[in-house]
């Protein structure tokens, strides 16, 4: 019975330091991922902008539709491969350089935006991947401390490589 009490305390004694720790974190961060890629920037953003076609390259999600437009936005209904929908506004757009996405559920957890943008160079393309977010919940602050903010970006870099037949391995910029 005392070791039961005993892991109850510990697991009780745990929840409450990441509380405790997840409120002295920062809400919102910043986290930028980079690549460069051998494709000219026409052909990269075509295939980032061409956010339907996502999960078939991106392991992260499990479905990308077109939803009713938010606030006269463009918006997408993005399914992660957890189950949990996002949707998501583009923000701007110039084509082929800059896409600036943005969740925009009220009840998330965590959202933020997305700045894409592409620069020609060596013959190639620089991918950058900007993420201006906030997460609400203290104990996902923790978990998404202890992951790095970059995770999601570098996964995202990774795959658009894999799509284009390259290894590539992201650098952060901030």
């Amino acid at each position: 019975m005392k070791w039961v009490l005993l892991v109850v305390a510990v697991v009780v004694g745990i929840g409450i330091l990441m509380v405790v720790v997840g409120l002295l974190l920062p809400r919102k961060h910043v986290a930028a991922s980079q690549v460069e890629l051998k494709q000219p920037v026409d052909s990269v953003w075509t295939v980032l902008r061409d956010l339907g076609n996502t999960p078939s390259f991106w392991p992260e999600l499990k479905s990308s539709s077109r939803m009713p437009d938010v606030e006269g936005r463009e918006t997408w209904g993005q399914t992660m491969k957890n189950g949990y929908t996002l949707p998501i506004v583009i923000d701007e757009e110039r084509p082929p350089n800059l896409l600036v996405t943005r969740i925009v559920a009220r009840d998330a957890p965590f959202g933020g935006s997305w700045r894409y943008s592409l620069e020609a160079v060596n013959g190639g393309t620089r991918v950058t991947v900007t993420e201006d977010g906030w997460v609400s919940n203290p104990m996902f602050r923790v978990i998404s401390k202890l992951m790095g903010h970059h995770s999601t970006l570098d996964s995202y870099l990774r795959a658009l490589g894999k799509k284009f037949g390259e290894e590539s391995s992201p650098s952060h910029k901030d």
